[in-house]
């Protein structure tokens, strides 16, 4: 398969209503874009102040979301809250905000990462959900703000907040809605009725990791894949029982990056332990881990690409590398070229459907057009959309790419920014 969608040049692009877009893979239909970016840069459409956090974006029907902290959290000693987290919308061709919802929050330390929630919201059927960074989880109508339903995790299902709190976007499956947030007992993920909100099955005793699960479609039959920071896992999807399970315990527990199902293979990638990729079987129950790398692909928080039998992931000493799926076998990296070396090198990229052409916001914020192929690494036209450091995933909706800065680089120093910049000049 060349891509999970159907290539096309159009001039209507989708929108991106989930954490990795439409399909939750890092692919975008778009419209057709330039060769190169115009030598003025792009045209920013709007900017808005916003508060901290790492909340990707999320577009739907002209409407923007994200989650934000409304001001620092003041460290207290008493159980009284420190701060107010809010779900956010704006319009997305003007930047007016439209509603916000705040609610009250402790953090305390958050590992010196507090200064926002950093789970993408997810929109369904005119529904919007949201899991915050202590573990308060919304059901709003996605265009007036009105709660449907809510769940405080930690109070009514003793869910454990890891140390940098909880990040897994809600995922949408049928007419479920599951969550990862490592509840007890037996809850590190939960499905609830997406409409009621009521629980319909739980699994697993692991603590929570960062990662969003995936629903897969193997032979054998549908599954869900939950990586945790002590194991791979594969549950059934419609009740939850756990089917495999691959022992992976992860130091300092980041398990982030969202794993890879293609080819039968579910591949996943850590920045100390490295990646793992499993086979799995005729069999629901059938799986065989073959193959685990500890020196080439040892990613962290960026989201890697699959196409055409190629990985294309973000290793925290060579940067972007490519190599094959099946055998392993490293092809080429880039040195460190998309985004600089850091001790958290980090940039989003995504799929467009034009030939093998991506778009990556690097951590400094600069936008980046170029191919990837199995030959190399072809940059054809960076330009600056937004200042300060970028770790939040953008979106990309109609002609727009929409971003967030979050500050510096330990404990976030402001001023945070949303902003909107065109992509094309028609």
């Amino acid at each position: 398969c060349v891509l999970t969608f159907a290539l096309a040049n159009t001039s209507q692009a989708e929108d991106w209503p989930r954490w990795r877009g439409v399909r939750g893979d890092g692919t975008w239909k778009a419209p057709k874009l330039p060769e190169k970016w115009p030598a003025e840069g792009l045209k920013e459409v709007w900017k808005q102040p916003i508060g901290g956090g790492y909340a990707g974006i999320t577009v739907a029907d002209g409407r923007v979301y994200t989650l934000d902290l409304a001001e620092p959290i003041v460290t207290r000693k008493d159980d009284q809250p420190d701060g107010t987290e809010r779900i956010r919308c704006f319009d997305l061709k003007t930047g007016n905000p439209l509603w916000s919802h705040p609610y009250p929050v402790k953090y305390g330390g958050l590992g010196g990462y507090n200064n926002g929630p950093r789970s993408a919201p997810t929109v369904h059927d005119g529904k919007l959900y949201t899991l915050g960074a202590v573990g308060h989880f919304f059901c709003l109508d996605a265009a007036s703000g009105k709660i449907l339903w809510s769940k405080d995790m930690v109070k009514e299902f003793k869910a454990r907040v890891p140390e940098w709190g909880f990040a897994a976007a809600p995922v949408i499956d049928g007419d479920r809605v599951l969550v990862h947030t490592g509840a007890e007992p037996n809850g590190s993920l939960i499905a609830f009725d997406r409409v009621s909100g009521k629980e319909v099955w739980r699994s697993l005793s692991d603590p929570a990791g960062y990662c969003t699960p995936i629903v897969i479609h193997p032979k054998s039959g549908r599954q869900i894949v939950l990586w945790t920071p002590l194991n791979i896992r594969g549950l059934d999807a419609e009740t939850g029982k756990l089917l495999w399970t691959v022992p992976y315990k992860v130091t300092y527990g980041v398990s982030i990056a969202t794993p890879i199902f293609q080819e039968n293979l579910v591949y996943v990638t850590g920045y100390w332990q490295g990646s793992k990729t499993i086979r799995l079987g005729e069999q629901p129950t059938d799986f065989e881990l073959i193959r685990e790398e500890t020196k080439e692909q040892r990613g962290l928080m960026a989201q890697p690409l699959y196409r055409d039998g190629h990985v294309y992931t973000m290793d925290k000493q060579f940067g972007l590398t490519c190599f094959e799926l099946k055998t392993g076998k490293k092809l080429w990296d880039d040195d460190n070229k998309m985004t600089p070396k850091a001790r958290n090198p980090h940039a989003s990229f995504v799929w467009i459907d034009d030939g093998d052409r991506i778009l990556s916001l690097n951590a400094e914020g600069e936008l980046i057009l170029a191919r990837l192929n199995p030959k190399g690494y072809e940059e054809q036209s960076r330009t600056r959309i937004i200042e300060g450091r970028v770790w939040g995933h953008p979106a990309f909706a109609d002609r727009y790419v929409i971003a967030r800065n979050d500050g510096g680089e330990r404990f976030g120093k402001g001023p945070y920014q949303i902003v909107c910049v065109k992509l094309t000049k028609d």
